[in-house]
């Protein structure tokens, strides 16, 4: 290859390069990475399906396959039900679908059973413990609970609870 052959090669690499790079999804740097609260909206949830404090999470977006990290136990009381979350919370993720979810249970009446699927339907999110579902709107689920305390943490609790673990 002659040296006016070889130049125009390098060049056309150089430019083939040069328009992957452009036209290709930027990565994200360790400063944009998103939240595990930013990656429940980009499916269509609401991000106060986790509680505050989420440490970190992995999240093949090939398989939709997802681990979230709590750094303890996170359990609160809403309503008639009371949630735990284990350190660990895996399942897999689509639009409007979290599946084979563990480590998220729901204690209704003196009973704990396993939060095994959350559906997005229109204006509602549609829990199911395999054997049931409940369905609620979408507006009850505005700001993620804390531990301990859920929605309803005063100022005063929410230090008390940080004080003593």
């Amino acid at each position: 290859m002659d040296s006016a052959t070889l130049l125009k090669f390098l060049i056309s690499l150089a430019a083939t390069l040069y328009l992957i790079l452009i036209h290709s999804n930027p990565a994200y740097s360790d400063d944009e990475h998103p939240t595990p609260y930013d990656v429940l909206q980009n499916y269509y949830f609401p991000v106060s399906l986790l509680p505050e404090g989420v440490i970190g999470y992995d999240l093949d977006n090939t398989t939709g396959k997802f681990t979230v990290y709590l750094n303890d136990i996170c359990s609160f009381s809403e309503g008639l039900y009371k949630l735990k979350y284990e350190t660990t919370v895996k399942g897999y993720i689509s639009k409007g679908k979290l599946s084979s979810l563990e480590g998220v249970s729901v204690k209704f009446f003196y009973v704990w059973m396993n939060i095994v699927e959350i559906l997005r339907r229109g204006n509602d999110i549609e829990f199911s413990v395999g054997v049931g579902k409940a369905e609620f709107p979408i507006e009850y689920f505005v700001k993620s609970p804390q531990c301990g305390c859920g929605l309803n943490c005063s100022r005063r609790q929410a230090r008390k609870l940080m004080e003593n673990p």
